[in-house]
Parts: C-alpha cells; structure tokens; sequence
C-alpha cells in the first residue's frame, strides 16, 4: 500500500507539501499541486483518515439520529443529509433513538464518543435528557422535523430545520369544507410531538376559517404509527355520527387509516373522502390516487447538514429555525374528479428544476376555492 512518503517521493515534493495539499492547510503552487494529486492517482494512494483524525482532532464526520429510518419520509431525508454531507467532505454515522427519550440520550452519547463534529437529530417528544447532554458537552447539534422551543425565554436553544405544519393542514381542511364536508376528522400523531400540535392547530384553524365548529371526538391520535391509525380510525367511525372525511397526519398513519376503512367496509372517496400529509412514492399508485401535502424531505436534510456546517464555522452565532414549504398534490381521495395528473414535489437537491415544473408547482400551491375542477 502507497504511502505518503511515496506519493512525495513520485511527485518530487516533501511530505509536508503533500499533507497540505491533501488537507488543505495551506496554499500550494497549481503545478505542484497538480503534481501531489497526479502521484495520488497514479500510485492509488489512500489517506488514513483515522491517524489524520488524530492530527487534526478533525473526524469529518455527521452523527444523524432519527426515528423510523425504515418511513419513506425520513429515508428521503436520509438521502438528502447523506448527498450534502457527502459533498462537503463529511461522512455519515446514524443511530435510530426509537422515539424513546432514554435511548435517545444514549445514542447521542455513542455518536458524541465516535468524535462526530457535529448531530442532526429528530428529537423525541420528552427530550429533556437530550437537550440535557448536548448543552452540558456543548454540542454542536441542529434538530430536524420537530422545533424544541427553550423553556427560558421561547426562542430556540438549537438550530432547528423542519417544514410548515400548520398552513397545510388548514389548507387540506379548507379544501374538504369547500366540497361540502362539515363532519371531518384529524388522525393526529405522537403527543408531544411538535409536529402533532402544529397540525392540530393547523386543524382547528382550518375548522374555523370554513365557519365549522371544533368536535373533540373527530380529533384522534393514531399516535404516528400505523398500528394506533388504524385503531383511532376504527373509533370514529364507530361514532353515531362518524366523520365523513379524513385528514391523517403522516404516511404511517394514513396506511392504517385505509386498512381500518377496509375493515369496515368503506370505499374513498364514495364513502368517506381521505387527505393525508406526507406524500410518497406510492401515493399516486392507489385507487383512488391520494391527495397529500408533500413535504421537501430531501432538502430538509441537505439544508440541515448546511445549517450544520454554518454552525461549526461559527459557533457563537444566534440560533435559528429554518421552516420550509409543503406543496399541495391534488389527486382524487379527496372526492374530486379524475384530472389530469399535476403532481408537485417540493425542490430535492442537488437537482436543477425544469422552468415547466416551477410553473406547475406554483399552480398546485394557489388556495383552493372549494370548486372540484
């Protein structure tokens, strides 16, 4: 195996022009450094990024953890964190905390002993442990999905990347009113969560801005699983008066929704029309297609590695939240008529959108009037 003292030896240089042309710790002539990369390649020459990691108390390295890795949702995220991290020289560690606040604190302290420069993590709804370690350690940490608010003065303690909860909810709520809907149920998620109350108010103020009364038996938790979708689900529609629309507020939760509305007999949208939040892969494959609120999953996760990166660049800097737009995917679960399909992804870096997809986007996020067509 090539070593550096081999890759200086072919190009002609010492071993310190090397070691800064291959960390970048000062500036080198073009020719020379050319030279340097040429021997690289020439001898198949492979940095020890453990040793270097001992120089440079440097490791290059992400810690992610994040629940559910296996939810489509939080697998596009993946990729995004991955793509971005992968770009600026960083790799990858990750951990699944299970949404448990003990084991999330001890996954965060596995990734902190692995020497990561830095976490991106979706916080449990308790984090208290949590944010308890990455404060004491004074670790440079952003939280993804889910806002923790600091309990001192409301402003974040962390930086923190997620999408808009609230508006599309209400978006989905004023779509259902607008078909003549006036019974219509929330299959909420995990109290506690951030994500869980921003849609409920979502909810609500969607409920209200269509002039309908708020009936806390139409508001369920499905507590963002499958298994508890599908139980809520079954409770309203065992109610004298059951909902006759839907709104779920993950993926998870929207597939034990449809099982539950299997169970008893239901057809969507003749039956009982359905709107869910998250859009996936699948959603336009159903019958009928899903109307969903898609969330920008991949650039949540390359916006929080850069976020990240920004923060280990300046480790005094305020805090921020960065929130990001959903789009709105207008099928046919909610009881609309077959249309020619305009589906709309939120962007997903590092991709460059078409002119026609910026246009078709846009068209999908203008306010629904309540008209079908």
């Amino acid at each position: 195996m090539a070593t550096m003292t081999d890759v200086a030896r072919s190009a002609g240089v010492s071993v310190a022009t090397v070691s800064h042309v291959l960390n970048g710790t000062r500036p080198v002539l073009p020719h020379t450094r050319q030279a340097v990369l040429d021997a690289v390649e020439e001898l198949g020459y492979t940095p020890n990024t453990l040793a270097r990691s001992l120089v440079t108390s440097r490791t290059r390295s992400i810690g992610l953890a994040v629940s559910a890795i296996s939810n489509p949702y939080f697998t596009e995220i993946l990729q995004g964190v991955e793509a971005a991290a992968l770009e600026s020289g960083y790799s990858l560690l990750i951990a699944d905390p299970h949404d448990d606040p003990e084991h999330e604190r001890k996954v965060v302290q596995l990734l902190h002993e692995r020497r990561v420069e830095g976490m991106i993590v979706a916080p449990s709804a308790h984090p208290r442990e949590l944010l308890a370690y990455l404060g004491r350690h004074r670790v440079p940490a952003v939280f993804l999905d889910r806002v923790v608010e600091d309990p001192g003065d409301g402003g974040p303690r962390f930086d923190q990347v997620c999408a808009e909860s609230a508006e599309p909810v209400a978006r989905l709520i004023t779509h259902l009113a607008g078909l003549g809907h006036r019974r219509i149920a929330l299959v909420a998620g995990l109290p506690g969560l951030s994500t869980t109350s921003e849609r409920i108010s979502g909810y609500r103020h969607g409920l209200e801005g269509a002039g309908l009364p708020f009936d806390e038996r139409l508001l369920v938790h499905g507590d963002s699983e499958s298994d508890g979708a599908e139980r809520a689900t079954g409770a309203l529609l065992s109610l004298d008066a059951p909902p006759t629309a839907l709104v779920t507020a993950n993926n998870a939760m929207t597939i034990g929704t449809l099982r539950a509305l299997r169970a008893h007999g239901l057809s969507v949208p003749e039956d009982i029309a359905l709107c869910c939040f998250d859009d996936f892969a699948w959603a336009d494959l159903f019958s009928p297609r899903l109307t969903a609120i898609a969330q920008p999953s991949r650039e949540i996760g390359a916006r929080a590695v850069q976020v990240l990166l920004d923060r280990l660049a300046a480790p005094d800097r305020p805090a921020r939240t960065v929130r990001l737009p959903c789009a709105f995917v207008h099928r046919t679960s909610c009881g609309c008529p077959d249309r020619p399909e305009q589906r709309a992804r939120p962007p997903q870096p590092p991709r460059t959108r078409r002119p026609e997809q910026k246009t078709q986007q846009s068209e999908n996020q203008r306010p629904e009037k309540g008209s079908p067509s």
